[in-house]
């Protein structure tokens, strides 16, 4: 069976700059927001089954489709990184599996389509299929064969409770070349995370080994996995945002090589201080208020270039409905970090140049705002806890 990438940052169907609920570290648009009307896409694309669900059939559960528009692309895929074969129809209104998933597994799946006016929009859906009643399965991240950024945080999140801890504990080693400790640390009873006491080393090759299969997790529950995951950690690129100067410096290697102005939270919506952490990334997503409590005060079907930092919803992302006199100057989010960005997205903004410049795994570290540090179980942020406290988060 395949488990992987996805559950343990909760991602979302419909993006929301939100990181805690309404006045709390949350993000999105505040003002200059693009009105709901002609000039965003009408295409309106839905992906079965749900976002979030869970015990999905492996057999005909599985469709995208569009309304007053056309799909333009589908990407389907386990978190082993192999893809789900699969079909648009003629009439490009909708899309197919051509075969079974597999039990077990946690999928990701992109959709993408434009009305007849060629304006984009995008789905993103992560969902779970069916896992045997008495199963203990281990939901990975980062995706196997993958190239992260060096502070990336191997996460696990069990599909049930764990109940003997150090049991599973000892059934989940990491080993790095070059060797450096890795250590677990438990969020509740169902997430464990596993981190060095620094960030990785550049090229360093990471293997997580799954060695679950017989281990009882709790009573009546017991392990199934036997496998190894491959991840390698590329170049090292840290960036730190200013909120008070309103600026992002992006250093390669300890050089600068950029300082990007941004926008950050008003007050009473500051973006969250403290170590967050790139864990996915989308050239296009929807972006809507309601996700995150914030009511009807925006959604946007074509936010570009937006990279998620934590499970509550707190993104950098480009903006193209701002003036671009706000940025490194005023704030005018509910939490997210803002780039200066072009409708569709450009590649030559400030959001275009920073996200093809970044992994999954770089740290953003944000200084200079009103509001707490963000909490280390809300996405990769285990990297604000010392590590005297993260070791004592582990069962051994």
């Amino acid at each position: 069976m395949r488990a992987g990438v996805g559950a343990v940052l909760g991602a979302m169907l419909i993006a929301g700059c939100g990181a805690g609920g309404p006045g709390r570290g949350g993000g999105g648009v505040h003002d200059a927001k693009p009105p709901l009307n002609a000039a965003q896409s009408q295409a309106v694309i839905a992906v079965a089954p749900g976002d979030g669900a869970k015990d999905v059939p492996t057999g005909g559960a599985l469709a995208v489709t569009v309304g007053s528009g056309t799909l333009t692309e589908v990407v389907a895929k386990s978190a082993d990184g192999v893809p789900v074969p699969g079909a648009v129809s003629a009439d490009a209104r909708s899309w197919h599996p051509s075969g079974s998933l597999a039990l077990g597994t946690q999928y990701t799946v992109d959709a993408y389509a434009v009305d007849a006016l060629g304006r984009p929009a995008a789905k993103h859906a992560v969902f779970t299929t069916l896992v045997p009643a008495h199963a203990l399965i281990g939901f990975f991240s980062p995706e196997n064969g993958s190239t992260v950024g060096t502070a990336m945080i191997i996460s696990l999140r069990f599909s049930h409770p764990v109940a003997a801890r150090a049991a599973v504990e000892r059934g989940v080693t990491v080993t790095a070349d070059p060797a450096v400790p890795v250590v677990g640390h438990w969020f509740g009873d169902q997430r464990l995370d596993l981190r060095p006491r620094l960030f990785w080393a550049p090229g360093t090759q990471v293997t997580l080994r799954l060695r679950l299969r017989g281990v009882e997790g709790s009573p009546g529950i017991r392990g199934t996995q036997w496998k190894d995951v491959h991840f390698s950690i590329g170049r090292d690129q840290r960036s730190t945002v200013d909120a008070a100067a309103h600026t992002m410096t992006v250093r390669r290697d300890g050089d600068v090589l950029r300082v990007l102005p941004v926008s950050t939270g008003v007050p009473g919506h500051a973006t969250y201080n403290g170590i967050m952490v790139i864990a996915e990334k989308f050239t296009l997503t929807r972006m809507n208020s309601h996700t995150v409590g914030f009511g009807a005060e925006y959604d946007i079907p074509d936010v570009p270039h937006a990279m998620r930092l934590t499970r509550s919803g707190t993104f950098v992302h480009g903006n193209y409905w701002s003036s671009p006199d706000v940025f490194g100057r005023t704030d005018v989010s509910h939490g997210c970090i803002g780039l200066r960005d072009t409708k569709g997205g450009g590649a030559a903004t400030p959001a275009g140049w920073f996200f093809a410049h970044s992994l999954v795994g770089d740290p953003i570290r944000v200084i200079g705002s009103h509001e707490r540090t963000v909490a280390a179980d809300n996405g990769m942020s285990g990297w604000n806890l010392s590590w005297d406290d993260w070791t004592a988060g582990s069962s051994l």
